[in-house]
């Protein structure tokens, strides 16, 4: 089988290269790929800035989809033909996180999805919800599991309001979802294209914060004062003082991503998260249960991921895009 490999670090370094197939053993199941999906740790771990340390060779990816190829011995919930997808961490099944849960993440701590086969747990699959294409599916793990976990972390009620940043994956289902929920969300964008196309998903309202980089007292007047209930925050140590600024008392960021770097760190609001009495809560994607959730919710709501199409032979260039930050939505390959 054919699969991309991380043998040195570096995009241009990203090696398409031969494999043997892999064969399921007791317990296991072989997937042949459709699709993936790109997530931004999946560039920091190419790039060697999520773990320096990371053993390999390996096959980047923790989100892809496909169809059941073949089964191990004693397998009984998966049958061949049936199309499913990987869950993030293969060891998280259900109820809270843990140090023992949180391994064997795909793409980092084992071999990831971006391979024309792979072979994981019976228990580390979901199904997929019909409605959706290979493509559409392949963009849930991370992202939507993420974003739907966000929203919880809010306790997001009807006639809540949300603040997103940007238009990447987490961002955009974060938007659907809120939608979902009857709650307003309003959101920033270094760009005026991106913006039009997060109205027609239901954007409530949206500011270029290339133009105006006070988006924390946009926030506060588009509330009346009051600050956004939930802040889904993607942007890390350069964004979160304005995110603190942006919230209401008592509310809470669900801190979801790290875009910026350490050389764009802000001093650390403390006064703020005192004074508003802060919920700040860290979201590591979910468990097998959660994805299970979300999809049921999809299925319900007809929901339609947002994303844009490749071939799996522009695995390089498609990560450069999104190094780039020109997408919107999520990036996806569609493999074989």
């Amino acid at each position: 089988m054919r699969v991309w490999q991380i043998s040195s670090f570096g995009v241009d370094s990203l090696e398409f290269v031969e494999r043997p197939t892999p064969s399921p053993e007791a317990g296991e199941v072989l997937v042949k790929v459709r699709a993936i999906s790109f997530n931004y740790r999946d560039l920091l771990m190419v790039k060697g800035l999520y773990n320096p340390n990371l053993k390999l060779p390996r096959i980047p990816c923790s989100d892809g989809v496909g169809e059941v190829e073949a089964l191990g011995e004693g397998v009984t919930a998966w049958k061949p033909g049936d199309r499913v997808a990987g869950i993030f961490m293969q060891n998280w099944l259900d109820g809270p996180p843990s140090a023992a849960k949180c391994r064997r993440a795909l793409g980092g701590d084992i071999d990831g999805m971006l391979a024309e086969y792979v072979v994981l747990k019976e228990t580390g699959l979901v199904a997929i919800p019909e409605h959706l294409s290979f493509q559409e599916a392949a963009t849930l793990p991370c992202a939507a599991v993420t974003a739907w976990n966000a929203l919880a972390a809010g306790d997001l009620k009807p006639g809540g309001t949300v603040l997103i940043q940007g238009t990447g994956g987490v961002s955009i289902f974060a938007l659907q979802l809120a939608r979902l929920r009857g709650a307003r969300v309003l959101g920033i964008s270094s760009s005026h294209q991106k913006l039009e196309r997060a109205y027609a998903l239901g954007l409530d309202a949206g500011l270029n914060y290339r133009e105006n980089p006070e988006w924390d007292r946009w926030a506060m007047d588009e509330t009346h004062g009051q600050g956004v209930d939930l802040v889904v925050e993607v942007g890390g140590v350069a964004t979160l003082p304005r995110s603190l600024r942006a919230l209401r008392i008592g509310g809470v960021i669900a801190q979801v991503g790290v875009l910026s770097g350490a050389a764009d760190a802000a001093p650390f609001p403390v006064a703020s998260v005192l004074h508003k009495q802060v919920h700040l809560k860290g979201i590591y994607v979910g468990s097998r249960q959660d994805f299970e959730d979300l999809n049921r919710a999809i299925t319900l709501a007809v929901l339609r991921p947002i994303g844009e199409n490749f071939h799996w032979s522009q695995a390089r260039e498609v990560l450069s895009r999104m190094e780039e930050g020109s997408h919107f939505g999520k990036l996806v390959l569609t493999v074989g």
